[in-house]
């Protein structure tokens, strides 16, 4: 979600979630990014903002790499892209091997999980993920991850 100069092209917006998610073309994809926001809504307790023009975050957090570099991401954020449902994850998968290897069809990158189909994961273990990746980005971790 960073980008590669100095400043975060990714941040905050009042653009409207609901239009964004109404504009999504795939049916499918659509209803999946529906399905996510409603689990990250549920484990957040809060409501969904734009970060940039497409993706939908919950909670923000400020980031400080070893670098120097820093600013503001979400804490959790989903984007419905052409291939996947891409759900950004603030720190990475490390702490989450138990919960991956249990979760159904999925890949990931640094700081994303790529879902082909929600229906084809188990929606339980997705949740508990969510939940644990929220909870230990709102326990004041200072330091992310090196950017990719």
């Amino acid at each position: 979600m960073a980008s590669s100069d100095s400043s975060n092209k990714t941040v905050a917006t009042d653009a409207d979630v609901e239009a964004f998610v109404t504009g999504v073309e795939d049916e499918t994809r659509r209803a999946d990014l529906r399905t996510v926001l409603g689990l990250m809504h549920q484990v957040t307790g809060e409501s969904p903002v734009m970060w940039g023009s497409s993706i939908v975050g919950f909670g923000s957090r400020h980031y400080r790499y070893a670098t120097g570099r820093e600013g503001d991401m979400p804490v959790l954020a989903a984007a419905a892209r052409k291939t996947a449902l891409t759900i950004y994850l603030w720190n990475g998968f490390e702490d989450y091997a138990d919960l991956l290897d249990r979760l159904g069809p999925h890949s990931t990158g640094k700081g994303c999980l790529y879902l082909k189909r929600v229906a084809d994961v188990d929606e339980e273990i997705l949740t508990v993920l969510l939940g644990r990746c929220w909870q230990d980005g709102t326990q004041g971790v200072s330091e992310a991850p090196a950017p990719a």
